[in-house]
Parts: structure tokens; sequence; C-alpha cells
């Protein structure tokens, strides 16, 4: 699949999967260094903010925005997923005041591998947001085409409602 960075094509390393696809099985690590992997999130409705790097304008923004609408969904696992190191998301949680959202480190690239979503040539994620229902089906993924482009917030929560 491709994708353009400020306008330039850049190739991810596969075809993500498709609504209604088994998401496939990952890890990443929070900020205890503490693996999590896609078992852990089933049973509950999960939303996946990926972003490339949590030190850039558009990527705090977007997690900000998923941060501030986390308590209108307590039943739903709320992830934000970066390739950046546990050191510098929690750097970026302390500057931001963020504490609510769970922000993990795909520092061993197993999510970007395993989801299609990394971006080989820049060793970051695609921005992309997915729901995810109970079984771990994607129930919605939005997989933006440039990405220094935020996602569509509104579709994403609109989507989130119906499955809850």
């Amino acid at each position: 699949m491709e994708i353009t960075i400020n306008g330039k094509p850049r190739q991810l390393v596969g075809n993500p999967p498709e609504v209604g696809d088994e998401f496939p099985h990952f890890k990443v690590f929070d900020k205890n260094h503490d693996k999590i992997k896609t078992r852990q999130l089933l049973g509950k409705v999960t939303l996946l903010s990926v972003v490339p790097n949590i030190d850039t304008p558009v990527c705090s923004i977007q997690t900000k925005k998923f941060n501030s609408t986390m308590d209108q969904f307590p039943d739903v696992n709320f992830l934000t997923i970066s390739t950046n190191t546990i050191e510098e998301q929690q750097k970026w949680c302390a500057a931001e005041g963020v504490q609510n959202m769970q922000l993990v480190s795909d520092r061993e690239e197993s999510f970007g591998y395993e989801s299609k979503l990394l971006i080989p040539d820049e060793g970051v994620l695609a921005r992309s947001v997915w729901i995810l229902d109970k079984d771990g089906k994607v129930a919605y993924r939005q997989i933006v085409k440039e990405l220094t482009d935020e996602p569509d917030y509104d579709q994403a929560l609109t989507e989130l409602r119906k499955l809850l």
C-alpha cells in the first residue's frame, strides 16, 4: 500500500487488514516496559490510534484529541501506538499533561510489520485509526493517505459508538 509524506510516495511493508479481517497478533510495550499482546485486548472494543512520531505537531494533536474523549468510553481499550521509545513517550505525556491514554511503544516494530503499517524507509508507522470489536476483528479503519494530515475523528467516534 502507498501513502505520501509531504506529497512524496512511500510504500508500507504490505497491505494492512481490511474491515472484517481479524487484526494480526502483535506486541507493544507500555510505560513499565511490560508487553501488551493482542490477546490482552480481546473481550472489549478497542480503539488503536496509530501515530508516526509523538513529538510532531499532528501526532500530538491526534493523541490529545482521542485522550480528551476517553472518559466518554469507559468500557473501551484505548491505545496510542508509535515507534517512539517509552522514554520519549513518557516525556511527551508529562509535558502535555496526558494521564489516561495508554501510550505504547512499537520499538521492536512487531505491530508495524504484523499490521503492515510500517514505512520501512522512515522507520515509523502510517497514521491510522483502528476500531476492533470484542473478538479482535476490524470494525473500522482509516489509513490517512497523507502522513501529515489528521484522521477523521468524528467518523472514528461515530463508528465506535455503533459497537457499544
